[in-house]
This record gives structure tokens, sequence and C-alpha cells, in this order.
């Protein structure tokens, strides 16, 4: 990895509705009344990455499509949580939807519909 992703993964979280910033276990972590995403720098082992909220099934279908770009997180995984690396070529285009169906599943309805389209 040539660049530091947090920068842009922030700029992601931060472009959506009334979405605040703060440390949480040390990591940054991005909140909308609740967590939707979380970085992950070598938390847990010596990869970078970020764990989500994502749609029922979605963590299983890609971690079995792409499981060297998709993985189940620690802790958060058995609730449905998708784990995205950020140490590998990252697809950004893809990572911002993911990041706005995060959004979309903790979101309250009156903030999904002032994302951006």
């Amino acid at each position: 990895m040539t660049t530091d992703p947090l920068p842009r993964l922030r700029a992601l979280c931060l472009a959506l509705p009334e979405v605040t910033e703060k440390l949480s276990h040390g990591e940054p972590t991005w909140f909308v009344r609740k967590v939707f995403v979380t970085y992950a720098d070598r938390h847990h082992d010596d990869r970078v990455a970020f764990w989500c909220a994502a749609p029922p099934g979605a963590q299983e279908a890609m971690v079995a499509a792409h499981p060297d770009r998709f993985f189940r997180p620690p802790y958060v995984g058995g609730r449905g949580w998708l784990g995205v690396w950020l140490d590998v070529p990252v697809d950004w285009d893809e990572v911002a939807e993911i990041v706005a169906d995060a959004y979309r599943e903790i979101a309250p309805r009156r903030l999904v519909a002032r994302m951006p389209s």
C-alpha cells in the first residue's frame, strides 16, 4: 500500500448526513447516532482494513466471492458486519457503495432520505 487510505475513507463517511467521527478503541470511527464504520489500522493483526454494517447476507456473499478483499471481522462479524481490506488494491467506487450501504443500515430513515444521489 503506497498511500494512507484513511483520508479517503474519512471523506466518504463524513460526506453523509449528520455523521460524526470519534476515536473508539483507539481507532477513527464514524457514527450516525450509532457506529456504522470503524477503521482498523493493524488493530488485531498486521493489516489495514475497515469494518462496517452490511445488509443481510452481504458479508457471506462478499467474503465467499472475494476472500482476498473481504473478511468476517472479529466481534461484529457475527452480526453480519463486513471487513474490507485496505492494504490490497482498492476499488474506491466499490468502497463508496459499501460505506453508503453501511450508513443505510444504521441511519434513521429521515437521514437516509437526505443522502446524496
